[in-house]
């Protein structure tokens, strides 16, 4: 008997994307409204030109794989890589568009925060629901009940409903849920990242326990040491497509050493992005203190990050926020910074610019750093390239102003303090 519990052949899933054109002023909103019915009314047989352009975009492109069982596979990719497109049809949350999938077992997935759970049941109750949807008897399910609450630390809430949850407990109890009631397959995506630190490591440790029983555990996670730690393949996707299917570890360095590839022959015009597409990014660069673009720059040292854009719409853009974030060779994600965390937008109105953020006493220490970016506005997402748009490349320097480079290579972020001695009556032992 083959021991392979999902064959994935050919999958391929395509999504239609609409875009609706935005109305900036109550003028031109009138003015579009008007011109639609007009047209309509003067060629009824024709179809009406409409405001809303539609987009067909593959998350997933003829996808094959198979994985057999007591594998601990990671599935690793960046943004819009097709990472919880995979999950979501593995586990029959959605249809595929085309090709075709085959599993053997039950299967207990936590994609999203509250999958599986009715908001109005308590979590007795859903415990009790995924337990029959996964197929359990009653009398299984009893034998896990306690385990499965002491694991979620929700006790005092166990008859509370669930909407009346923090995030976290959901997280918890949706984890505990799933890990718990013994499915031959354990699906999880980023989802965890809700959670704090601590709870984050017991989840690990759970689906090592899992992995190492014999079951089979499908994880999406952009942190590499965690997928390096639990999972013994890796595969890699982008754009929709399988680029790797390997040992963990060469998975890892295949996507690590892809990204600096990537990154040096980058082409702004063929980046994959989300958003209306209004204003988009078209480079990006970063000046030293003397305002001198530069690739690369002293940690301590005051620095802006430059990102360049063009506009294709006539009208104005109000209230823009850009943020952009900073990563770790593993892909980690150590800082983000959107323009409006402090309290600051713009009005877009050229159709070429630049934002420039200046960062004084730049706090990384010495090593290279991925950098991606966002656009929105008002709570509208206008431009998310779907790639690190560049890196930042940081050299030894006097981070602390006392003259010596010697202490600015000891971990990603450099620290300050205001360091004193107090003297107190008490002797400690």
């Amino acid at each position: 008997m083959s021991d392979t519990v999902i064959q994935v052949e050919n999958l391929s899933k395509k999504y239609l994307i609409g875009h609706q054109k935005q109305a900036y002023t109550l003028r031109e909103a009138i003015s579009n409204t008007t011109r639609s019915l007009s047209h309509k009314l003067i060629t009824p047989w024709k179809k009406s030109e409409s405001f809303s352009q539609t987009e067909e975009f593959w998350a997933l492109k003829d996808i094959s794989f198979e994985v057999k069982q007591g594998d601990r596979v990671g599935i690793i990719g960046r943004n819009g890589a097709g990472k919880s497109t995979l999950l979501k049809i593995l586990s029959r949350i959605t249809e595929p568009t085309h090709g075709r999938i085959t599993i053997k077992g039950r299967v207990a997935s936590l994609l999203e925060v509250g999958t599986g759970f009715h908001p109005e049941l308590t979590g007795r109750e859903n415990i009790f629901l995924n337990g029959a949807i996964l197929g359990m008897s009653k009398a299984e399910i009893k034998r896990k009940f306690d385990e499965i609450v002491d694991f979620a630390e929700i006790e005092k809430f166990i008859d509370t409903p669930v909407k009346r949850y923090s995030s976290g407990m959901y997280v918890r109890l949706a984890f505990a849920v799933a890990a718990h009631l013994e499915p031959e397959i354990l699906v999880v995506d980023e989802v965890l990242a809700v959670g704090d630190s601590q709870f984050q490591k017991k989840c690990l440790g759970k689906m090592e326990e899992v992995g190492k029983e014999g079951r089979t555990v499908l994880f999406v996670s952009h942190q590499m040491a965690a997928v390096e730690k639990l999972c013994s393949r890796g595969i890699v996707l982008r754009y929709g497509t399988k680029e790797y299917d390997g040992l963990t570890q060469d998975a890892i360095n295949f996507y690590l050493q892809n990204i600096e590839k990537n990154i040096k022959n980058l082409d702004f015009r063929k980046i994959k992005r989300s958003g209306t597409g209004e204003l988009k990014i078209v480079d990006f660069a970063i000046e030293n203190s003397n305002g001198e673009v530069v690739p690369a720059v002293s940690a301590g040292e005051d620095i802006a990050l430059l990102f360049y854009y063009h506009m294709n719409e006539d009208a104005p853009l109000k209230n823009v926020s850009i943020g952009f974030s900073i990563h770790s060779l593993l892909g980690d994600t150590i800082s983000i910074l959107y323009s409006d965390y402090e309290g600051q937008t713009f009005n877009v109105n050229s159709s070429h610019g630049m934002f420039r953020c200046k960062i004084k006493n730049f706090p990384f220490s010495n090593g290279r750093y991925f950098v991606g970016a966002r656009i929105v506005s008002q709570g509208v997402e206008i431009d998310w390239p779907q790639d690190f748009l560049g890196y930042i490349d940081v050299e030894a320097g006097d981070f602390y102003k006392t003259g010596s480079v010697n202490h600015s290579g000891i971990g990603p972020l450099l620290l300050r303090g205001e360091w004193q001695l107090d003297r107190i009556g008490v002797s400690v032992k």
